[in-house]
């Protein structure tokens, strides 16, 4: 009788659980200046990118 391989485990991140995940993705263009600032201010605060834009953003759309 043969026996059955176990599937091999998908590579990459699992996904994240129901919730957590992010919905949109927002693209925006900035100058090179611009983007090496937005990057010394995260690194500043131990923050992505990403982190840092949103802990901006509630401030700059009156949230």
């Amino acid at each position: 009788m043969p026996t059955s391989k176990p599937k091999p485990k998908k590579p990459g991140r699992p996904p994240l659980p129901k919730g957590n995940s992010k919905a949109v993705m927002l693209r925006v263009r900035v100058t090179t200046d611009e983007r090496a600032a937005i990057e010394t201010a995260a690194k500043t605060k131990n923050q992505t990118v990403s982190e840092w834009l949103r802990s901006k953003l509630p401030a700059m759309i009156g949230a």
